[in-house]
């Protein structure tokens, strides 16, 4: 057989079969005298049984260290391996579905694939237009993404249908152009600090490069009054940490 025969037999194209030759995966038969390589049936069998071996989701790699044992016992370990990651895939697919399926039916949008957690606690509140509420929730959008989960989401709930949260971050929204040394920022700042629930602080690390890095950006992300209110109010919130881990 040609090279194109073996191809239409196998059910591959003659590009697939010289990339085979190319990585030593498939043996290249010698030129003839005309000029053209000629196939046998077992280069064909060969090409056959790689084709099972990829459409079973084996890498090439894997495909080799098959073909290369004769005795069909390490192929065996290798579908075997490949039956468990298939199991893990489907696992892992069914809790994907259950997450779509939690933000299908919830309030959030579909341009922010959250956790069903936070999904729920931001469905709990109302509606806002404020800027600095619109900016909290990309943050523990944010922190979603890294891992903070359930607990601090759990602890947050209450506060996100009280109205007198709400007027604080309305208030937080009047510092846009304000000074740094305005006379707002520090009752706010202590209100903003006191209405944080000690689970909340529980729920998030206290430490490491990622966090700090984290609030630096924060601060750099307001404007100059708001970023004064937000500092004092992380201030107050790593006391109270402090507070409650002791000497």
């Amino acid at each position: 057989m040609r090279i194109g025969e073996m191809a239409a037999l196998v059910g591959v194209t003659t590009r697939t079969i010289r990339h085979y030759h190319h990585i030593g995966l498939l043996p290249e038969p010698e030129r003839r005298a005309n000029g053209y390589r000629v196939y046998s049936v077992r280069d064909a069998v060969v090409l056959a049984r790689v084709r099972r071996l990829t459409e079973l989701g084996l890498g090439l790699d894997e495909v080799r260290d098959a073909l290369a044992d004769s005795a069909g016992h390490e192929l065996m370990e290798v579908l075997a391996e490949l039956d468990a990651d298939l199991a893990r895939q489907e696992d892992a697919i069914r809790e994907r579905r259950h997450r779509l399926a939690r933000l299908l039916e919830g309030p959030v949008s579909a341009d922010e694939p959250v956790s069903p957690a936070l999904a729920e606690l931001l469905g709990t509140g109302p509606v806002t237009g404020s800027p600095m509420a619109a900016r909290d929730r990309e943050h523990l959008v944010l922190l979603d993404t890294s891992g903070v989960g359930e607990e601090l989401h759990t602890a947050l709930a209450p506060l996100a249908g009280d109205p007198a949260v709400h007027a604080l971050y309305e208030r937080l929204d009047a510092l846009e152009g304000a000074a740094v040394d305005d006379p707002r920022i520090a009752p706010l700042a202590a209100e903003l600090a006191a209405v944080v629930p000690e689970a909340a602080l529980a729920a998030i690390p206290s430490d490491g490069p990622v966090l700090t890095g984290l609030g630096e950006a924060l601060l750099d992300d307001y404007a100059p009054a708001q970023a004064e209110t937000v500092r004092r109010v992380m201030e107050a919130l790593a006391a109270r940490v402090a507070e409650r881990r002791g000497p």
